[in-house]
Order: structure tokens, then sequence, then C-alpha cells
């Protein structure tokens, strides 16, 4: 018979914590997934102090789950959120948006930061927000200073993927500290406003908001700075491009014709911009059904590593289709922050990026 939830919290029930209480009790659970005999879930620390000491229930909680009838594997990830910077009585006279400042000619470097790579694509749906906030996450595991941008404006989500929903300190109505979570430093519009609300604004609005979270933000020094890019080839993109000195972009596609065909687009956006493209990344590249084992091509097969190397461009890496994804995605856990096969497939794709010298 194979292993529910139920049985895994009740065994869990019975790891205890340094305060006295129990993993379960303490609402430290997150992100649990049961496939077949495997088991995993996130131990979610309120501080990286706090953490350390959950170290032992950590390693208590994979023992005593081994012991279940059924289980063949478990794996626990311990993580902590960043504590954000105390904020103030007041809201901050803050305010995103409004036309962009004039500033010096030519782009411009942002205060701070080593290198700053734009992930982008032609079309959206190609999961190019998932990569992003994953891509981050594992590169922090492999110990680079990484700061994440979610420039999407109409559409910001990595406020729900990173697990982050407070509002940026501003000292002074005009510095903005950015948030912290997974070892990542935040920031997003989707940070400024409620979350049901629209952002309703015209193009010049936008290229201000852009400039102001690349300019106002007090990033601190960072290895790479990621920006997560609306979809298509328009403002945010031409607006990053031409103001600030960026290293090169990734383009993220399914294997699907149509989303390579928009990929095709960007590409040609990026170099008309002036901007290397470092290479193109092949997501949702397959299917393993977690019952039988059996694999499916959903949206195709290869095409992405074809179209790179017709192109001449670096083929970084193929990232598997999985409900762990979605699951740890909408839970603000990235699955990069764990194991299995998609978090090594975000392991190999940022081990490319820094032993490449581009992160």
């Amino acid at each position: 018979m194979g292993i529910d939830r139920e049985t895994v919290l009740d065994r869990l029930w019975t790891v205890r914590t340094p305060d006295g209480g129990d993993l379960v009790s303490n609402d430290l659970v997150r992100a649990l997934t049961i496939e077949g005999g495997t088991v995993r879930f996130v131990i979610e620390a309120a501080s990286a102090d706090a953490a350390r000491l959950l170290e032992g229930a950590r390693g208590e909680a994979e023992s005593a789950l081994l012991e279940l009838d059924g289980v063949t594997s478990a794996t626990v990830v311990l993580t902590a959120h960043g504590a954000a910077p105390a904020a103030p009585k007041e809201p901050p006279s803050l305010k995103i948006g409004g036309h962009p400042k004039p500033q010096a000619s030519g782009p411009q470097k942002v205060s701070g930061v080593d290198r700053i790579i734009a992930i982008g694509s032609g079309k959206g749906g190609v999961g190019k927000s998932t990569v992003s906030s994953n891509l981050a996450v594992a590169l922090a595991r492999q110990g680079r200073r990484v700061g994440l941008l979610d420039a999407d404006i109409y559409g910001p989500s990595q406020p729900q993927m990173m697990g982050v929903m407070k509002r940026p300190a501003s000292p002074d109505g005009k510095t903005i500290i950015p948030l912290e979570a997974h070892g990542v430093t935040l920031m997003s519009i989707g940070f400024m406003v409620e979350p049901e609300k629209a952002v309703v604004w015209r193009g010049p609005m936008l290229m201000g908001a852009l400039q102001q979270m690349l300019g106002q933000v007090q990033w601190g020094e960072l290895d790479v700075l990621l920006i997560d890019l609306p979809p298509g080839t328009g403002d945010v993109q031409l607006t990053l491009c031409q103001r600030t000195e960026v290293t090169g972009a990734l383009i993220v596609s399914t294997p699907q014709d149509v989303a390579l065909l928009d990929a095709r687009k960007a590409m040609d956006m990026f170099r008309t911009l002036k901007t290397p493209v470092l290479g193109l990344i092949e997501n949702m590249s397959t299917y393993v059904c977690p019952s039988c084992g059996h694999e499916a091509h959903l949206f195709g097969n290869g095409g992405v590593r074809a179209e790179a190397e017709r192109l001449s461009v670096p083929f970084l890496g193929e990232i598997p289709l999985s409900l762990d994804v979605r699951l740890a995605g909408d839970a603000g856990l990235p699955v990069a922050l764990g194991d299995g096969p998609v978090a090594e497939a975000y392991a190999h794709l940022a081990g490319r990026l820094v032993g490449g010298g581009m992160a």
C-alpha cells in the first residue's frame, strides 16, 4: 500500500524541535510531496539562526520517514526567509512609475552589481519567470551573491514564486531597500501594489518604473543581477538595453515550433540592441510519469538545441516538466531549493553559467 500524507505527518509529529515542540505543531513543514516511495518537504525557519538550530531535526525527520513502510527515499531541505528591514511606522512616500528622468548618454552600470543577465522569451507561457526564480536560487546555492529583479510590470509573479509578500522599506521616499528570500535579493513592482490590482500604465511609466527599480534600489554588492523580463519585445526590453550595461541575455523557450518562432524574434531584438545572447534554455523539455516512468515529450523534442546549433548560440540545458515545479512555485519555495531531477537541472545550468564566467 502506498504512503499517504496523513501517515507522513503523523510520523513528523514525533520529530522534536529545540523549543520542545515538533515540526507539525510548530507549522514548519512546507511543500510536502509524495511520489511513489519518495517523500520530500521543506522545513522553513523564521531566520537563519533558527534554521541552524533545526539541523538536527532535519536529519531526524529523514531517518524517521525512512523507517515507514513504503518509503524508499526521504529528502528534507532546511531553509529560512531573510529578515526584511523593519518597516517604517508610516508607509513610505515612495511612488513607483512616472516618466523616466534624464541620465548620462549611453548605458550605465548599476552600482555594486558586477554582471546583469536579462532573461527573456518571445512569448508568454514558456516558464521564463519560473526559470528566473529557480536559476537565482541555484546560483545562490553555488555561493554567488544574486539579485532578482521582476521587470514584468504588468504580470509580476516573483513575489508569489519566492514567497515574499511585503512592501520594501524606503527611509527617505527615494531609496528602496530590497527584500530577501532563499539567499536572493529581490525587487518587484508586485511588492508595491495590491496583488489584485492591475497596473494600467503607458510606456513612459513602465520606463520610469524600471529606472527606479534599477537605480534607486540598494542592491548591495552582487555577483549577478537576474532580470525577469516581460514576454515580447517592447518598452521594458528596449529601455533596459539602451540605458543599462547588460552583460547578456538568456532566452527561454519550449521545444514547440510556435514558441521557437517567437524566441527567434527575441534573439533578433537583443542583437539589434547590441546585447549578447549568452545562450538558450529549453524548458518543459520532457515529462516523466511519476506512476509508470513513461517519458513523454509534450511540447516536442530537441527543438531549442537544434535552434541553438543553427544560430551558433550556446545551448545551456534542458529543464524537465514536473508537478513539483508548480507546487513549489505556488508555495513560494522554488524547486531548486531541494533535490531531484529538476533541481539537478537547475544546478547544472547554474554551474554552466558560473563555469563560463557569465555569473
